[in-house]
């Protein structure tokens, strides 16, 4: 079970939006997942239309009159989806955990001693870092940093990390942070240079999906739902599916090996194992003879035969009116970004990229828009209900 807290002390970021969607997004991919809402203004609860008389707030505290065990308060949203709720008076707690020995380890207390079968609990923590926020970090395993592409947003961001760092110090806990970047305006010249200035300080923390502004993630929590009860072949739904994905690829990775590290082999490691298969020349009588240029020329072309070659491919797309458009795909995990920025040529918008054999799922964004390549015929029905594009490498 991993659990990971959804935390920043600045309001308004995401933190709540990211919690309730990928969370579905999980559930969606068959994982079984509680949503336990740390926040006092409950609006993970109410985001998702949930009304309970008990709520964290019985579970954690010592001087409620109902006192309850966390299963008896949690609320089921849909399939594989719960909620524990939280409410008003979970304000006070901090008050009453104030002169109490190992108060910033009350639910992590509750959660060892809580038995089931879920494959994520998700936190979401209220917009500071008081002693509900420390009690998140103390009792997760990985953090999520929801921060949009601003000025604002990347100095509180600093800020944030290093309090987690003394806070994981003090608390002698290991807990991996990352940086998901929300609110993402790809039509704003603006996010794109703050995105590399996210990307040059957080590098080793950085998600690789990126959540974009979309309205529908506003509808949804105004209807009382998630994303993918409201509109599930919209962008949010596509972004949160996609980090939901990411998230899932990282459980193949071996304890203690950070999320940049999950399926990225080392080169150095990679060329040892491609040699490593490769057998030597078969003994003949003439072996002898053969010069040292001779056995490493067969040496070169057996590696050949074991490596993929990497083609390069070009796609274009003709969009004369066009401000700016972007190569998003599989091969990029679908990313909007400088380095996925198309130039353009006479009205006609070019990128070239290197492919290994296999085949490939793409589309193109044009001012934000996203759309199939008009010119390829070849296309295929993806999971929200459009068509993407595809490329096909031959192997050589």
């Amino acid at each position: 079970m991993r659990t990971i807290s959804i935390t920043n002390q600045k309001g308004g970021c995401g933190k709540t939006t990211t919690a309730i969607n990928l969370a579905a997004a999980l559930a969606t991919n068959n994982k079984k997942v509680l949503i336990i809402d740390l926040d006092p203004q409950a609006h993970a609860t109410l985001g998702l239309n949930i009304k309970a008389d008990l709520n964290i707030y019985n579970v954690l505290s010592k001087m409620t009159k109902e006192k309850a065990q966390l299963k008896d308060i949690i609320k089921n949203i849909g399939q594989n989806l719960d909620i524990a709720p939280s409410g008003i008076v979970l304000s006070t707690l901090e008050q009453e955990l104030s002169g109490e020995i190992g108060r910033e380890s009350r639910l992590w207390d509750i959660l060892q001693g809580f038995k089931n079968d879920y494959d994520y609990i998700l936190i979401d923590c209220p917009p500071n870092l008081g002693i509900l926020t420390i009690n998140a970090i103390r009792a997760s395993s990985e953090i999520i940093i929801p921060v949009e592409a601003s000025r604002f947003s990347l100095e509180g961001l600093s800020q944030l990390t290093d309090i987690i760092n003394l806070v994981k110090e003090r608390l002698s806990h290991k807990v991996q942070e990352q940086v998901l970047v929300v609110n993402f305006d790809s039509r704003l010249q603006h996010s794109f240079k703050m995105m590399a200035r996210i990307k040059s300080t957080f590098s080793k923390k950085l998600l690789k999906t990126i959540v974009h502004v979309n309205v529908k993630l506003k509808e949804a929590q105004n209807q009382g739902t998630h994303v993918f009860g409201h509109d599930k072949y919209c962008r949010g739904a596509k972004d949160y599916f996609s980090l939901a994905r990411e998230l899932i690829t990282q459980e193949t990775a071996k304890p203690g090996m950070a999320a940049e590290e999950v399926a990225k082999p080392k080169p150095a490691t990679a060329k040892k194992e491609v040699v490593a298969k490769v057998k030597a020349p078969a003994p003949a009588a003439n072996t002898a003879e053969m010069s040292s240029e001779q056995i490493a020329e067969q040496m070169i072309e057996a590696i050949r035969k074991e490596v993929p070659k990497f083609s390069e491919t070009i796609l274009s797309v003709y969009a004369p009116d066009a401000r700016e458009v972007f190569l998003a795909g599989d091969f990029n995990q679908w990313e909007v970004s400088e380095e996925t920025r198309m130039t353009q040529h006479n009205g006609t918008w070019v990128k070239t990229i290197k492919l290994a054999p296999g085949r490939y799922r793409y589309r193109f964004v044009i001012d934000g828009k996203w759309v199939e390549d008009p010119s390829n015929p070849e296309k295929e029905l993806n999971p929200y209900g459009q068509m993407d594009s595809l490329v096909e490498i031959n192997p050589w």
